[in-house]
């Protein structure tokens, strides 16, 4: 089943609903007790530790578009509740947690807003207890792509993986044109760290097949010191390096790493850095690192995604990936139930989500959909820059267009076996 269905806010009503998100949230216990019966979602994601930053800006996204569609009346008059846990990064903790979610806090839907580690533990969940679920933030390309995941019920409204892997594949093509051949990783050591590098670095070769991977090094989440990997880098002497860090271990791993000067002696592609946080968050931030966009205010460069980045900042921190991609999640969750005119049956939600399409800040086009082949989210606005060390900080972007992802994506699933 294909919809098509384009929803959207106004600029007075989002940026209102959005100046009230704080009084809103805290007063949403007592308005949502005295309207009846309430529409529960769990969200469980990461608030404490080197990353919270992360799970909070989820936190602000999601709340950004409940708040506005209670604020409007609920959804034929119910309103929804998000329960925000906290799995400290743990995939058993996500695990409980999202059971707890389930079976103590009566959710009925749950909002996924771990990263990959922990997301492969809710999925396992809410697929053993059949419960209606949107990913939000894992990018590892096997939760969605590969059947042997697949739940009828269960979506992606992130970004994925083999989607950044083959536009950066193709833009750091040319630096290989350009005679950068000699290419080593520095990658998180768990699933979304390997397999996303593993892709990176198979377009990679296929757009330029001259390229030679001559060295990896793979540090643990949350690493506190990364001599080591520095000087593995050091010693193998590449011209160019991939690293899919993200978070506050990529912001730490820049600090250490530039105290070596390592970013002065090759070129350096870091598809995580393109976040706002991350971007300020850098002591010294390097010109010239080769990143894709995360969340930019000028990317897509629209009056919708000016009047989101504003109305985020609102909430008093800067918006991220997770943030848009949370608040995707909601919006995605929110149609459904208005689909169903706030039923909570799973096939039916699931039947009101697959191939549908919304409007969105975030879309290349104004819109995103989630595509009914995979449950898996397309058309957000996709592509590499360079950084600069002083405010938009990224520049020179060059967006993929979303036709040459899906060929190559097509392709590249056959050659897994996933079709």
């Amino acid at each position: 089943m294909t919809v098509s269905h384009r929803t959207g806010l106004s600029r007075r009503s989002f940026l209102s609903a959005a100046g009230a998100l704080g009084a809103a949230t805290l007063a949403a216990p007592s308005i949502l007790r005295a309207q009846g019966s309430t529409i529960r979602v769990g969200v469980p994601t990461i608030l404490s530790g080197r990353v919270a930053i992360l799970g909070e800006t989820a936190s602000i996204g999601a709340k950004m578009a409940v708040d506005a569609v209670n604020a409007a009346g609920g959804i034929d008059g119910r309103m929804i509740e998000l329960v925000i846990r906290d799995t400290k990064g743990k995939p058993d903790e996500a695990a409980r947690i999202t059971r707890e979610l389930i079976s103590t806090d009566g959710c009925q839907i749950i909002l996924d807003a771990e990263a990959s580690g922990g997301a492969f533990a809710v999925h396992e969940v809410v697929r053993d207890t059949g419960t209606y679920c949107v990913h939000s933030i894992s990018e590892t390309s096997s939760l969605t792509a590969d059947p042997a995941n697949a739940a009828h019920w269960i979506f992606r409204s992130g970004r994925q993986g083999i989607h950044d892997a083959i536009a950066g594949g193709l833009y750091a093509s040319e630096l290989a044109k350009g005679g950068v051949r000699r290419w080593a990783t520095c990658s998180p050591d768990y699933a979304y760290g390997r397999d996303t590098t593993a892709e990176f670095m198979e377009f990679l070769t296929i757009f330029a097949p001259d390229v030679k991977l001559v060295g990896e090094t793979w540090p643990k989440s949350f690493q506190p010191d990364y001599t080591e990997n520095i000087t593995n880098l050091l010693n193998l002497a590449p011209e160019a390096l991939y690293t899919c860090l993200w978070g506050g271990d990529l912001v730490a791993f820049f600090d250490q790493a530039s105290l070596y000067g390592l970013f002065d002696q090759f070129q350096t592609v870091a598809v995580n850095m393109g976040d706002a946080p991350v971007l300020e968050a850098i002591k010294n931030l390097p010109a010239g690192i080769h990143s894709g966009n995360r969340y930019h205010k000028d990317i897509p460069d629209s009056e919708a995604n000016e009047n989101w980045n504003e109305a985020f900042r609102k909430s008093g921190k800067l918006p991220t990936n997770w943030g848009w991609q949370a608040y995707t999640g909601a919006c995605f969750v929110i149609e459904a139930l208005r689909a169903t005119g706030g039923g909570i049956d799973r096939d039916k939600l699931a039947e009101a989500t697959r191939g549908r399409t919304i409007d969105s800040p975030l879309g290349v086009s104004g819109t995103v959909t989630m595509r009914e082949s995979d449950n898996t989210l397309v058309d957000y606005a996709l592509g590499y820059g360079k950084t600069i060390s002083e405010a938009p900080y990224l520049t020179d972007f060059q967006p993929m267009a979303w036709d040459v992802i899906v060929e190559h994506e097509t392709e590249w699933k056959k050659r897994k076996g996933f079709i």
